[in-house]
């Protein structure tokens, strides 16, 4: 138990843990992408207004020439282009910078690399004093628009987070459900083992009387079942031993007890493979999903009609199918009828097939479904195991 509370809290912290950094993640990106646009922007107006005085000044001092070129020349990154008003760009030293040269000779690309600039961002007007005033054509770096990939990213990053959340608690939900059948199956188990002892006892005190007692022996047989399903619980929740042991044997024992116990009004027979079978599987928790799906038969069938129990293999696969000719399912019935809770019975409490399920997937590494179904016809509910 306390490692299943470590478990699950080591489950919350990566939770937790995943959910800070998909949050900072996207605010650090989209800060930075945003403090990036805003410095470009602020580099470029600084650019045009050196553009500006230097147009202007006719004569500055010797501070301001060596400021002027300085200021173009540490742009090493902002592609830029002077044009005048009519957008016949300047190709003047200065004047454009970061361009590629062939597209610089090319007044083609030239003219739709202005457009595109334009589409981007607003032209920034440089005024000067004859009136032919001129324009600042610029887009963002190479690091900027490498970075506009980055809502992409991370766009998939989130989808792939939403995946690992839905697989977390999808997780735990499924461990919680089995910790609470664990918990169910082993209160139950200790719950029958009391007058269970109490009926031993009192077995034996009969023996003495009458130790030759067809009833005394009957009822020492559903006595031994009964502490079989007491050790059936009990194991619920506990890794079981897997044996290799005879296949066919444990199903030819589920079938001769179950045999005698169900109504003489349902045809019970079994077809089992002329060769032995040795297949790894706990014998006690085996036969219980046997009897699961042969109970689950007989009360679809309401107490008469034909189950077929057959055993054979298929491509490295040991297949145990129970065949009914009951009320059978819907499709909606059929998809639900692994899950727990689930019942079609009014009294049913929807535990079998599930722990079923949970005995051959989990504990088997095995197979469990219903592979062929029709309301009015009955179903048949395959097992694959595989061997080894």
């Amino acid at each position: 138990m306390r490692k299943s509370i470590l478990t699950r809290l080591n489950n919350w912290i990566i939770f937790v843990v995943m959910t800070t950094l998909v949050i900072a993640i996207v605010v650090a990106s989209t800060s930075l992408i945003n403090f990036l646009r805003k410095e470009e922007i602020k580099r470029i107006s600084l650019l045009s207004k050196a553009i500006r005085i230097q147009q202007e000044v006719k004569t500055p001092d010797t501070d301001v020439l060596d400021l002027l070129p300085e200021i173009l020349n540490i742009n090493n990154t902002i592609p830029f282009i002077v044009t005048d008003k009519y957008k016949n760009p300047i190709l003047d030293l200065g004047y454009y910078r970061n361009i590629p040269e062939s597209t610089i000779k090319d007044p083609r690309k030239l003219q739709s690399l202005i457009l595109n600039m334009e589409k981007n961002y607003d032209p920034i007007e440089i005024k000067v004093p004859d009136g032919n005033n001129q324009f600042v054509y610029y887009d963002n770096s190479r690091l900027l628009n490498n970075l506009r990939y980055s809502p992409y990213i991370l766009g998939l990053f989130i989808l792939l987070y939403f995946g690992f959340s839905f697989w977390f608690f999808r997780t735990i939900k499924k461990t919680d459900e089995g910790y609470l059948w664990a918990g169910l199956a082993k209160e139950t188990a200790h719950q029958i083992g009391t007058p269970l002892s109490s009926m031993i006892g009192w077995m034996e005190i009969m023996k003495l009387d009458n130790p030759e007692s067809e009833g005394v022996h009957e009822i020492e047989k559903d006595i031994e079942r009964l502490r079989t399903i007491s050790e059936r619980f009990s194991k619920i929740g506990s890794v079981p031993e897997l044996n290799d042991m005879n296949f066919n044997e444990t199903i030819q024992e589920n079938y001769d007890y179950l045999k005698t116990r169900i109504s003489r009004k349902i045809n019970f027979t079994l077809h089992l493979p002329t060769y032995t079978l040795l297949v790894p599987h706990n014998k006690i928790l085996m036969s219980w999903v046997i009897e699961n799906l042969v109970k689950n038969a007989v009360d679809a069938m309401k107490g008469e009609g034909t189950i077929i129990m057959s055993v054979f293999e298929r491509n490295k696969n040991i297949l145990v199918e129970v065949k009914d000719n009951g009320s059978g399912m819907t499709k909606q019935q059929a998809r639900n009828a692994f899950k727990p809770g689930y019942s079609t019975k009014k009294r049913g409490w929807g535990l079998g097939l599930s722990l079923a399920r949970r005995v051959i997937h989990e504990y088997h590494n095995g197979d469990i479904k219903i592979s062929q179904t029709e309301v009015g016809k009955g179903s048949t509910f395959r097992i694959a195991i595989r061997r080894e």
